[in-house]
Order: C-alpha cells, then structure tokens, then sequence
C-alpha cells in the first residue's frame, strides 16, 4: 500500500468518525448539542482537522443525512422484499418508514428537517437521495393507478408518510393509533 492510499483510507476513517459521533450525539442530545467543539473533544481531534474534512456543522448534516438516506433504502427494501403482494408491499413500505423515522429521530431530521447543503429534486441530487426515492418509487410506482404518474403519486404517498412521521414524533397524533392510519392510507390513497 502506498502512502498516498494509507493517508487516503486514514482520512475517510476520520470522516466515518466525525459522521458516526455527530450521529450519536444527536441521537443522544438532539443536533443543538452537535458543535465542532464538542465533537473535536469527543473524537479527540482538533477543531481545525474537523474543517479539514467538513467546513461545518451544515456539511455534517449533510454526510449523517446521505448515511441515513442509504440506510432507509435498504430498510424499504428488506421490508418490501419479504412481503407478497402489492397490498402487503405497501402497507410493509409504510411500516418500515415509519419504524426508521421513529428509530432514527436525529437522522430523519438530518435528511428532512435540517439544513444540510444537499439538492432534493434535481439533477445534482446525491444519489443516496436519488436512491431513497427510488426505493419509494419501486413499489409505490406500481399501484399509482391509470393514468397517474408514478413518481407523482410516490410523492404524495411519501409526504403522507412524512406528515405521519412528524406530527406523531410531535405528539400531535397518538401514537397508538399509527397501525389504523397505515391501514387508511394503503385503502385510502394506494387503494390495494
């Protein structure tokens, strides 16, 4: 191994660090408590080598909502995988969105709520973005109905699911009934 690929695989080691500890600490405190300070003490590294490799906490963001993106994509997709069925697909798509929102607060705010320099919808999205929807898309495409765009109806089906995800994180709605409401939107909106 070369010394260029040594200080190559050392540095992105550092990144995954910055990444896996910011995360946790949002996890743990919520993203106020995320500052280069806190997280160079933590990581035991110099605020400057941290700008080494992110010039801030937007661009932090950013990273923890690419890893989070990537991980709900393969969550939707062992969940949609293991179901049979368009209906069982759907309503399993739903459940797991839901679970990794509920699971993953910090993360789900980092790729939706937060600022973190990324480009939804465009042709410079980042692809685990692109992914994400994807992973939507593949199996809410399929039930969009005649004549209905499917990424048009993935959209709506994907913001429902975001506004479910928020307002009972909020406690704006019980949690207890959140089966009923996934039942009512794969009847309701995907109607299989």
């Amino acid at each position: 191994m070369s010394v260029h690929e040594r200080k190559q695989r050392e540095r992105a080691g550092r990144e995954r660090l910055i990444v896996a500890t910011a995360r946790e600490l949002a996890e743990q405190q919520g993203w106020d408590a995320v500052t280069t300070r806190r997280l160079a003490e933590r990581i035991e590294y110099s605020q400057p080598v941290l700008y080494s490799h992110f010039r801030g906490k937007r661009e932090i963001i950013g990273a923890v909502a690419l890893e989070g993106a990537a991980e709900m994509a393969a969550a939707l997709r062992a969940a949609t995988s293991a179901a049979d069925g368009p209906r069982t697909r759907v309503t399993a798509l739903a459940r797991a969105y839901l679970d990794f929102a509920e699971r993953n607060p910090a993360v789900y705010d980092a790729m939706f709520q937060l600022d973190g320099g990324l480009a939804f919808a465009h042709e410079d999205t980042p692809e685990p973005l692109k992914d994400a929807f994807a992973a939507l898309l593949e199996t809410l495409g399929k039930v969009a109905g005649d004549g209905v765009h499917p990424g048009l109806f993935t959209e709506v089906f994907w913001a429902a699911l975001h506004g479910l995800a928020t307002l009972t994180r909020a406690r704006r709605l019980p949690p207890e009934h959140t089966e009923r409401r996934v039942e009512l939107l794969v009847d309701r909106l995907a109607m299989v």
